[in-house]
């Protein structure tokens, strides 16, 4: 007997993907959306969605499950995670002093992913807010080439890396999701 789980999958219609294409909310109808930002916050809600349905039906204890030994690495710790970087993202935008970490000092927001749900609701309300504000202040730039922030960043380039760090994290997801109960991810 192993301890690996079984793959696995909802999806009827292929057997590798999370869900049929029919189901999956992140589908939409129609064509792509027009203009660089739009197409910007399309792909930034995608792989949000993306982080999410991979988290959910799973318990507090799994969401904590440390599934890649030796890393600290969790599907919870990911959500802390994200919640600490959007936070600190408003800080390249600002050039006043940054807001205080939320979990505390490096890798806390994966060493404190435990499996208590009161630990999971914190995360994913703490998600939520933090997405909402730096959306908040980003909406704010209707010029995603000015120049903000201590480095004069620009402002697509944010954008950009949003997206980039999502989607780096929901292919740890996939492989966490996997780990803990054989669920594959599309």
């Amino acid at each position: 007997m192993s301890d690996t789980p079984e793959r696995w999958t909802r999806a009827t219609v292929y057997a590798d993907m999370w869900v049929d294409p029919a189901d999956d909310p992140r589908n939409s109808e129609g064509v792509s959306p027009d203009g660089e930002l739009a197409t910007l916050r399309d792909y930034l809600d995608s792989y949000r969605l993306t982080l999410r349905m991979k988290c959910d039906g799973l318990d507090a204890e799994q969401l904590a499950r440390r599934s890649v030994p030796p890393s600290t690495m969790s599907l919870l710790g990911l959500v802390r995670h994200l919640a600490e970087v959007e936070r600190d993202w408003r800080t390249w935008v600002r050039p006043d002093d940054p807001a205080p970490k939320l979990y505390g000092p490096r890798d806390a927001d994966f060493d404190g992913a435990v499996g208590d749900q009161a630990v999971v609701d914190g995360a994913f309300a703490d998600l939520a807010r933090e997405q909402a504000a730096t959306d908040d202040v980003l909406a704010g730039f209707a010029d995603l080439g000015e120049r903000v922030g201590r480095d004069d960043i620009a402002v697509r380039e944010l954008w950009v890396h949003r997206i980039e760090e999502y989607a780096r994290h929901c292919g740890h997801a996939d492989l966490l999701r996997e780990c803990v109960d054989g669920r594959v991810g599309q």
